[in-house]
């Protein structure tokens, strides 16, 4: 039985309206995309500016110039060796393969100016340069330098080159990994979508009441109270 009609059928009016809401929210409405992918793009979009350490890294990566290293890089495969090979010849650097092994020898501040010149095309997305340099896929290429930069920082662990195993990994995190996962994204300024940005938050507030508050009223109206 339920208590309370009113209060029990206004919680289930609130309930439909909210699905309703949520399904027009899934459908392709926004420029062709749902509202899930048009708001993660625009907070991506946002976001992009403010993820731009390529400069920074780069001031403390010129302390490295004529850092002679000598590394040995475990790839994942014969494949991806090969393709990662012209990354450091690019950068002046010595290459010997063995399969799936690379063994380098280079200025370290060299190469890391290299994969940082590459990073910075990229984020830019001017990733038809990058192709162009190495003649295979741009996010392809930015991968194994991702890869490589770890396999550089596990070496020079392993040789006791601290300070430059932490130069090598702040240019895989900062410059590589950012600039491959903001790929092909158009950075925006927060200011120019000020008004957007808040509407969604203050929406998804009123909306996470709203299915609460239509939760809270059904059950009240059916007759169901927590007690002390």
């Amino acid at each position: 039985m339920i208590a309370n009609k009113k209060e029990f059928y206004g919680g289930a009016g609130m309930m439909v309206a909210f699905i309703v809401v949520l399904f027009i929210f899934f459908m392709p409405v926004f420029n062709g995309q749902n509202g899930l992918e048009y708001l993660d793009d625009l907070y991506n979009s946002i976001s992009k500016g403010s993820a731009y350490y390529i400069p920074k890294v780069q001031q403390e990566t010129d302390q490295f110039m004529g850092n002679a290293v000598t590394m040995t890089l475990k790839m994942a495969n014969e494949a991806q060796a090969s393709q990662t090979a012209p990354l450091f010849e690019k950068g002046g650097a010595s290459v010997n393969t063995a399969g799936a092994d690379l063994k380098v020898s280079a200025d370290l501040g060299e190469i890391l100016t290299n994969c940082l010149a590459d990073a910075e095309v990229m984020y830019k997305n001017d990733g038809q340069r990058v192709l162009a340099k190495y003649g295979y896929d741009e996010r392809q290429v930015l991968f194994n330098w991702w890869k490589a930069c770890k396999a550089m920082e596990n070496s020079l662990k392993k040789q006791k080159k601290f300070a430059e195993a932490k130069i090598v990994a702040s240019v895989g995190k900062k410059a590589v990994e950012t600039s491959y996962n903001y790929y092909k994204v158009e950075p925006q300024k927060i200011s120019a979508r000020i008004g957007l940005v808040s509407f969604s938050l203050l929406f998804y507030v009123i909306y996470t009441l709203w299915y609460g508050f239509g939760i809270m009223f059904m059950f009240e109206g059916w007759g169901l109270k927590l007690e002390h």
